[in-house]
């Protein structure tokens, strides 16, 4: 991972410089954060323990940082409402491994391979009901429907892969109202509430990835609502008009 340290640089100013590190404790309101490099091998291993353990983390994503903990960990998602400052009644989203888990933990039979394949795994999320292995009362108690996403990212694959027994609850790294976070300094003040943080330098091309993933609601066959325009709204649009589906906006219009 890096570390950042200040220095003077040659015209008064002050400038960044970045330290490897593998893994570090931080002090931070009297209470320990450990940093890990994502990019190290057993960093996935150690993210693994922190969720089996009902921690909250931190970690990159193809978009933003985001908060990741068990889904069906009650008190896990008690804690990460609370880290977030989010209202229970706003859901987030899960993340999963493949398309099989995503049919396991949503009702997607009408959807096929094709259109799912050309949306996942990318910057998107997929709303649909919620399945019966989706039993946590805590999570998105207002709505039947449930954000189901699959990131293009390395860590955060391969973490699903190995913590396999649940899916992941995911929103971003940042309090409710506030920018989201493309780098792990970004999110500081949520540090001290945190059970890992897995630094992967900054992630995203430009300020833009802050919009996050495309939401688009897909729970009704033949139909979409886009919930959430994001990052990746026009490749979404193209692929739901290639497929024949139609805009419940444009339904309602007629």
């Amino acid at each position: 991972m890096s570390i950042l340290t200040k220095s003077l640089g040659p015209f008064g100013g002050c400038r960044l410089r970045r330290f490897k590190a593998t893994s570090i404790i931080m002090q931070s309101s009297n209470k320990n954060t450990h940093i890990h490099d994502a990019n190290e091998d057993n960093s996935v291993d150690v993210a693994a323990q922190y969720l089996r353990s009902g921690k909250v983390i931190a970690l990159p994503t193809d978009t933003v940082y985001g908060l990741a903990c068990d889904a069906n960990n009650e008190s896990a998602i008690k804690k990460l409402y609370a880290i977030k400052g989010r209202d229970f009644h706003k859901p987030v989203a899960i993340c999963v491994r493949n398309l099989a888990d995503l049919r396991k933990y949503g009702r997607a039979d009408h959807l096929n391979d094709s259109l799912l394949e050309k949306l996942l795994p990318g910057p998107i999320t997929i709303v649909i009901e919620r399945s019966k292995y989706l039993s946590n009362p805590f999570l998105n108690p207002s709505t039947s429907k449930i954000g189901i996403r699959i990131p293009n990212f390395k860590f955060i694959q391969e973490l699903c892969n190995i913590y396999n027994e649940q899916p992941l609850a995911l929103t971003s790294a940042n309090r409710s109202s506030e920018k989201s976070s493309l780098n792990i300094e970004e999110f500081e003040s949520l540090w001290p509430s945190l059970g890992g943080i897995f630094d992967s330098g900054t992630v995203g091309l430009s300020d833009e990835s802050r919009s996050a993933s495309t939401v688009v609601d897909l729970s009704a066959p033949g139909i979409y609502k886009i919930v959430r325009e994001g990052v990746a709204l026009k490749y979404t649009l193209d692929v739901l008009n290639e497929h024949g589906l139609e805009s419940l906006e444009s339904l309602g219009s007629c």
